[in-house]
């Protein structure tokens, strides 16, 4: 099975303000706004959905191909993700353009202003797995990215039979029900936080329990109280893993992802699955940054074993990793 990995490619570029925002944001004045922030540091990550995910599959030894469009800024980036063992053949340079960037300015109380410039991200749409020969013994991920590009993606996997896991969650609050719903019925797999869940429900009109077993596979990210995977109408109740330390959420549902289409795509039983993604997504919170973390294939069964127990199962990571 190729796993094709489609979504954001971006930026972030991250700075703090030390102080509050509301200190300087005049009430009576807002219709006339106008205010500079001096910040204390600024930090520049790799990010977006996509990149993030087929991040995380890489470092559990697959070698997904990622889908998007990028500026001309990508260089250092594509050695980054290249020398994890990303397939970089279904990314495409717009000429003249930046890769997507997402500015975030938090200050002292945690309040945030973030602007995003899609850049090359908006010509997603110009290249997709079909263009890369996925067939029906693949899998695509079509993670937030271009809406138009998204509406690809679906159409065609759906006529071609190409299986493919939907993941709208940054893009929900902009789609109509007649969007929503071109993406979810055709899916293999449908993912998303409990939040993301109730709003996709909502704008479905259905409930989450029947929405949850619209499709062949969910999977429902919970937090600190782990996932709830639900398989042609079963449900499997997932633990989290217990992180050393909390130092960034950023990215970690996009680990979790990367973790759960790792070991789905090996053929394991559905709570391994599971508690693979949980402890996928906690090597990502341990860290500054959705690409900050690292670990060898070794590290990571120790690490399972230390959050879940025996790990035989697990053992198919490194035949897979020898093929």
């Amino acid at each position: 099975m190729r796993i094709f990995v489609t979504g954001s490619i971006a930026y972030d570029y991250i700075m703090v303000f030390p102080g509050k925002f509301q200190d300087h944001i005049l009430a009576d004045k807002v219709h006339v706004l106008s205010v500079s922030f001096l910040v204390d540091s600024l930090t520049r990550r790799r990010g977006g959905t996509g990149a993030n995910i087929a991040y995380n599959l890489a470092l559990l030894g697959g070698t997904p191909t990622l889908v998007g469009t990028v500026g001309e800024d990508f260089e250092d980036y594509r050695k980054h993700l290249t020398a994890r063992g990303v397939d970089d053949s279904g990314v495409k340079v717009i000429k003249d353009e930046h890769t997507a960037s997402c500015f975030v300015n938090t200050d002292l109380a945690d309040n945030q202003i973030i602007a995003f410039y899609p850049g090359a991200m908006s010509k997603a749409s110009t290249v997709s797995p079909k263009d890369l020969g996925a067939t029906a013994d693949d899998l695509v991920v079509i993670a937030p990215n271009d809406p138009a590009a998204m509406g690809r993606y679906a159409a065609e996997c759906t006529v071609a039979g190409v299986p493919y896991l939907y993941d709208p969650s940054m893009q929900l609050p902009r789609m109509d029900k007649a969007e929503l719903e071109e993406g979810r019925k055709g899916a293999k797999i449908l993912a998303g936080n409990d939040y993301e869940f109730g709003m996709m429900a909502e704008k479905l009109g259905v409930t989450e329990a029947e929405l949850r077993k619209s499709v062949p596979i969910t999977v429902m990210t919970l937090g600190e109280k782990g996932a709830l995977i639900t398989v042609e109408g079963t449900e499997y109740e997932i633990p989290p893993a217990k992180p050393g330390k909390v130092v960034d959420p950023t990215g970690a549902g996009d680990a979790f992802r990367g973790g759960f289409v790792a070991g789905m795509s090996l053929g394991l039983p559905w709570p391994v699955v599971g508690r693979m993604a949980s402890l996928t997504a906690v090597y990502a919170i341990e860290h500054p940054g959705p690409q900050e973390h690292a670990y060898s294939l070794d590290e990571f069964i120790a690490r399972y074993r230390a959050n879940f127990g025996p790990a035989e199962e697990l053992e198919a990571l490194r035949a897979a990793a020898k093929a």
